[in-house]
């Protein structure tokens, strides 16, 4: 059976906890980049790979390799700033909750 807990269907009425634990993340370093008063580069990468993120969790399951396409760009792009450091591991750490991509 499946329902809806007004973000995405899900069989047995469960979320998946991966999921659940990602959107958090993903959240929570938006909420912070937002926040942060230095412009640096790459800071337009890093939202709109936060917002990618943000959209494959509302619809269900994301696909491993496009999470970790979008974690090694998140990284590149504000890495070197100090303050999102706990953020950037935070998402990191639930996109390791998916595993490993298959390999080719």
């Amino acid at each position: 059976m499946l329902r809806s807990l007004g973000r995405r269907p899900v069989a047995g009425g469960e979320e998946d906890p991966r999921v659940a634990e990602l959107r958090t993340a993903v959240s929570r370093l938006r909420r912070e980049l937002a926040a942060h008063p230095a412009e640096f580069a790459d800071r337009c990468i890093a939202e709109d790979e936060l917002a990618a993120l943000a959209a494959m969790v509302a619809h269900g399951t994301p696909e491993i390799p496009r999470l970790r396409r979008s974690l090694l760009l998140i990284a590149g792009s504000i890495g070197s700033v100090s303050a999102l450091r706990p953020g950037l591991s935070q998402v990191r750490a639930a996109v390791d909750l998916f595993g490993r991509p298959p390999r080719r």
